[in-house]
């Protein structure tokens, strides 16, 4: 009885963790408390508080989810155990051309979708690369995995990706209207979709193929060091 108390108390801290962690971010980031303490403390306080706020929270996520028990909820095997090494080249290039681009979504960055051409490279495939970037780790990795914990905290982070989009282009839609209807033409939320409807083109070279390079090295390096770091091997079997 112990033994099950402790293991069920271990499960809910990390759950209260990973709701703090994404409700935190809904709740600070949305107008009405955003504007709030911006008006009080100022942009880059506030950011700077945002910052603090989300890395203690994070930190606390860790801890929990190091101190949870193991609780398989399926048996991880098959075709969805192969997932992360299918999926984890292509996120990791989403997160290094996102990571150097001109983004007019990332933060202090969105004046530029006043600019003449707003979406360069990467963004004519998607407006969210690192996001995306997320969305791929976070869904390959509960599907090769199947515990209770692992589901939880990376759960946590692929939904606050999936719902991050929309609420960031609510404000941007808000705040820039016709310069954000122009930038929306051509680009689109979900990859490849305004390049495939026509709206936009782009050559690959227009990803910048040292970006491309740098993200698979990335990928190369985090298998490499994947047991180490994790304690699990990235390849089945």
């Amino acid at each position: 009885m112990a033994q099950y108390g402790s293991m069920t108390g271990s499960i809910a801290a990390l759950v209260v963790a990973s709701l703090l962690f994404v409700g935190s971010h809904l709740v600070l980031a949305g107008p009405p408390v955003r504007d709030a303490l911006v008006g009080r403390l100022g942009e880059r306080p506030f950011l700077g508080l945002y910052s603090l706020v989300s890395i203690a929270l994070f930190v606390w996520m860790v801890l929990a989810w190091r101190d949870a028990p193991d609780v398989e909820l399926w048996v991880a095997g098959g075709v969805p155990a192969y997932l992360p090494l299918v999926l984890m080249p292509v996120a990791f290039i989403l997160l290094a051309c996102g990571y150097f681009a001109a983004n007019p979504m990332a933060v202090m960055q969105d004046k530029g979708l006043r600019g003449e051409d707003p979406a360069r490279g990467i963004i004519k495939v998607t407006r969210h690369p690192v996001m995306w970037a997320t969305v791929l780790w976070a869904g390959s990795h509960i599907a090769a995995n199947g515990d209770l914990a692992a589901v939880i905290f990376i759960g946590a982070l692929l939904v606050l990706a999936v719902v991050g989009m929309g609420r960031i282009e609510a404000k941007k839609r808000a705040t820039f209207g016709d310069d954000w209807v122009r930038f929306a033409a051509v680009t689109s939320r979900i990859p490849f979709v305004a390049l495939v409807q026509g709206r936009t083109t782009m050559a690959v070279a227009e990803l910048g193929w040292w970006k491309v390079a740098l993200g698979l090295a990335l990928y190369a390096l985090f298998i490499a060091a994947h047991g180490w770091l994790f304690g699990v091997s990235p390849v089945p079997g």
